[in-house]
């Protein structure tokens, strides 16, 4: 694993990851590592990649909390099996 330094974080950030990390038990990188992880998570779900499709998107999801295996990759392609089923299917009138 590589290393990162980050300079100039604000001394109240610092405590507040220093007092969650001692609260959970972590140590101080692991919680921002843990921090790091779940904010670039945020950020791919609030910023979709243009043209990725709704089994890409899951996908990613469950791959960055590492819950990928064959049983999510079975169900997710069976609902894209069954979205590619409905494509075109007349449109029920409503009225």
């Amino acid at each position: 694993m590589g290393d990162m330094l980050i300079r100039n974080i604000p001394e109240p950030l610092k405590r507040e990851i220093e007092q969650a990390a001692h609260k959970g038990g972590q140590s101080l990188s692991g919680k921002a590592i843990d921090l790091l992880r779940k904010g670039m998570v945020a950020e791919r779900a609030a910023k979709p990649e243009p043209g990725l499709s709704a089994w890409d998107a899951m996908r990613s999801a469950f791959a960055a909390e590492n819950a990928i295996g064959d049983e999510f990759a079975k169900i997710l392609d069976e609902i894209e099996a069954e979205r590619k089923r409905d494509f075109g299917r007349p449109v029920e009138d409503f009225e």
